[in-house]
């Protein structure tokens, strides 16, 4: 995301006294039921989908992610590429490219 998008983010939710409500617990629920929402788009069809729906959805989850990563003060892209890094390790390019296998299976 951009330092425009964070911004705006932050503001809809200053304008709005609702980091009252934000605790990490609430926002932590509030993006599993946004990812939920964002699975029903692919209920009863996996190729027949609104795609406009599913950016919504989407949309939802990231501004909580967000939204959380404020709350506790972490950087999402410093969050971000520490999971890359443990995620490169533990699946090798060598080992894993093409398979869905979990890394314990490889």
């Amino acid at each position: 995301m951009t330092d425009k998008t964070i911004a705006r983010i932050r503001k809809f939710t200053e304008d709005r006294d609702w980091d009252q409500f934000h605790a990490p617990v609430h926002l932590a629920k509030s993006i599993v039921i946004e990812a939920a929402e964002l699975l029903e788009c692919f209920q009863w069809d996996n190729d027949k989908y609104d795609v406009e729906h599913v950016k919504e959805e989407l949309a939802d989850v990231m501004v909580y992610c967000q939204n959380l990563a404020d709350k506790l003060g972490v950087d999402p892209d410093e969050i971000i590429n520490k999971k890359m890094d443990q995620n490169e390790a533990k699946y090798p390019v060598e080992k894993a490219k093409g398979k869905a296998d979990k890394y314990d299976q490889l």
